[in-house]
């Protein structure tokens, strides 16, 4: 049974055993960085600063860049110790990407826990979303939307490479950036998210419990109309009993709680748009996918069927997690990201 975590095509990694103090402490350890970082997430919900990115710089500690072996405890884990070897990873930052309604705001626990073992996060608002201050009436377009990830993209050295996390919706969004800077971009991680193929657009994953997207735009009780009835909806909101069903089934009471005063409406336009995505862009980046078994946003019949359709590199699983594991399994999604990080194809 262990922490619920499994993967094909990759072993198990293995460990010794702690002492119960030795577990007991980190686990208060890991409790109390948790608990700062939810009050720094939720000083920045209702304060709306005005910084764009929330990275390992807000958290109480930076972890280290030695190259010196580390171990990640798992509270959940019976004491099992995971060997962390920082000199076989090649690309040491994480860049992670919410899904749709979310912000940077949702990763404080996996920023916290990788920049426990040494390596560094950092989460991105896209426009409209988090503290982002874009009027989400504005973006039109996929282009829009992704505008943040694309700059950061941009802006990073030649000779710099990351690891992109792309979340729900988020994996169109990093899909659309693997085709723009693929020589940026050393891995791209899926977790429950959009792999959708060319010419498909992020909303056709969830067609098959929402309808085609005619049928959605002419029904849905959902949809914003933020340029005046009479125009095209330019976005779509869930109310808070559709939030918690759908997206946090497993997730904790507190970071619900997060969630529900932090969510954003979604821009429509982006996720109704096409992707273009070509073999000697997207297709060279190594793909990881993380399917979440309790999932009610995007069930495991549909991710089976967006790994099947369009295959990644590897396929891991994480049981007992709603569509948002980052709350509700953080430590087995934090081992996964650190497993996908050390591997050599």
């Amino acid at each position: 049974m262990g922490n619920g975590l499994a993967c094909m095509r990759i072993k198990d990694l293995r460990g010794g055993f702690g002492s119960q103090s030795k577990r007991n402490s980190s686990r208060r350890k890991m409790a109390a960085q948790e608990e700062l970082l939810l009050r720094q997430a939720l000083s920045t919900a209702s304060n709306r600063q005005h910084s764009q990115r929330f990275d390992g710089s807000m958290s109480r500690r930076t972890g280290s860049l030695s190259s010196r072996r580390r171990t990640l405890s798992d509270p959940f884990s019976n004491g099992k110790q995971v060997p962390i070897y920082l000199e076989n990873i090649e690309t040491r930052k994480f860049v992670l990407v919410h899904g749709e309604g979310f912000g940077a705001w949702c990763w404080y626990k996996t920023i916290s826990l990788l920049e426990e073992v040494g390596l560094t996060a950092v989460a991105l608002d896209l426009a409209g979303s988090g503290i982002d201050n874009t009027d989400i009436n504005s973006i039109t377009t996929m282009a829009d939307y992704a505008k943040p990830l694309i700059d950061y993209l941009h802006g990073l050295p030649d000779d710099e490479k990351v690891i992109l996390v792309g979340h729900s919706c988020g994996g169109a969004i990093i899909s659309y950036a693997l085709e723009l800077h693929p020589k940026k971009i050393s891995k791209a991680v899926f977790l429950s998210a959009t792999m959708v193929l060319d010419g498909q657009r992020p909303f056709d994953a969830f067609a098959e419990q929402l309808g085609s997207a005619e049928i959605f735009m002419q029904e849905s009780q959902s949809l914003l109309y933020g340029n005046g009835k009479d125009k095209p909806p330019t976005g779509l909101m869930l109310d808070k009993q559709q939030i918690k069903g759908l997206y946090f089934n497993h997730s904790p009471s507190k970071d619900i709680a997060l969630a529900l005063v932090s969510m954003r409406p979604i821009p429509l336009a982006p996720i109704m748009e096409k992707l273009s995505l070509t073999p000697e862009n997207y297709g060279t980046v190594r793909r990881y996918f993380v399917q979440t078994i309790e999932d009610n946003m995007l069930s495991p019949d549909i991710q089976e069927k967006l790994v099947r359709e369009n295959p990644p590199l590897g396929i891991f699983k994480i049981k007992g997690t709603d569509h948002c594991p980052f709350f509700s399994k953080p430590q087995s999604l934090n081992k996964i990201l650190l497993e996908i990080a050390q591997l050599s194809w």
